[in-house]
């Protein structure tokens, strides 16, 4: 009987042993709280920011920004509506707070939402001061010297505040993807291109170095001059130039679509000096999708728009 029963102690030992081993063996769990608390120090153009947990109330001021967190799921509370693009259109929507335009914040509504990020680019960059003082505040801009490695970096950025850094790379990576096969297509044709910018019966042209640049530096559209003026509002011209250059493909963006005004570019381009061009005449003269290229570049979703319009163009 004393032999049965230090049998069974035993077994009670060598069970107990192996319950705990399989509990040392289970994959050890993070503290939600603790992951949520943890610090993130964001370096950027004009400054640098800490965060203390990942932001659930953001506002947004510029639209390449908005896409990129429309693209991986992440909601904000406040943003410019005025100049929205279309493709952005949900976020007109009584959800979402109107907080001034790009030029004129209302600071008073960012008060009032009280977010946790603030970000801003180009056209804001002089008011950083004033939106620090509300939350913290990221700077993201698009250098045109650099379209791609900004876009990068931006992505980059966003996706080590909100924890999407791997789904934001796998977008840029289909970017890259896209503008490679984008390059083939523009090499292997050997024609060239004029960038300009008609605003409201002014039209202006934009060369490699410009804001506009990608078309040439990233897409491989030869430029048709490449002494064009670097100018932020580009190099004004008339049409007689546009006829002394003859370029193969004439891509137009029309500003007023976005800013308003009386003159549309395909006003503007309704003349016989322009119908004398190569572009006009082989039916390669292209308008762009203002909202995309003047307002919310930068984007995942805009700089495919950006490609696949480029290369629609060249496909026909």
């Amino acid at each position: 009987m004393k032999n049965i029963k230090r049998l069974g102690l035993l077994v009670l030992v060598i069970m107990g042993a192996f319950a705990m081993v399989a509990c040392n063996s289970q994959p050890k769990t993070v503290d939600k709280e603790q992951v949520e608390n943890q610090t993130i120090n964001i370096k950027h153009q004009l400054g640098e920011v800490s965060l203390d947990k990942t932001p659930n109330k953001v506002v947004v001021f510029d639209y390449g920004v908005l896409d990129a967190l429309d693209k991986i799921g992440q909601d904000i509370v406040g943003l410019p509506k005025k100049t929205v693009p279309q493709y952005l259109d949900k976020y007109k929507g009584d959800d979402y707070v109107d907080v001034g335009t790009l030029k004129e914040p209302n600071f008073e509504k960012i008060y009032e939402l009280n977010p946790d990020l603030i970000i801003i680019s180009g056209r804001q960059a002089e008011l950083y001061d004033e939106f620090k003082k509300i939350a913290p505040t990221v700077y993201l801009t698009i250098e045109q010297e650099d379209y791609i490695g900004s876009l990068k970096n931006n992505m980059e950025v966003l996706g080590e505040i909100f924890d999407k850094k791997e789904e934001l790379e796998k977008e840029v990576e289909n970017i890259e993807d896209a503008i490679e096969s984008l390059n083939e297509k523009a090499k292997s044709m050997d024609k060239n291109a004029l960038f300009i910018m008609a605003n409201d019966g002014n039209i202006s042209a934009f060369g490699s170095g410009s804001r506009f640049g990608m078309l040439h530096k990233e897409f491989g559209v030869k430029a048709v001059d490449e002494n064009i003026d670097s100018s932020q509002h580009g190099q004004k011209i008339s049409f007689e130039y546009i006829v002394e250059k003859d370029p193969d493909y004439i891509y137009v963006m029309d500003r007023v679509a976005v800013t308003g005004g009386d003159i549309s570019a395909k006003q503007v381009m309704d003349n016989d000096l322009i119908k004398s061009t190569k572009a006009y005449k082989n039916n390669n003269i292209i308008y762009l999708d203002a909202h995309v290229w003047y307002v919310s570049s930068g984007g995942i979703t805009s700089t495919m728009k950006m490609i696949e319009e480029i290369q629609s163009s060249l496909d026909n």
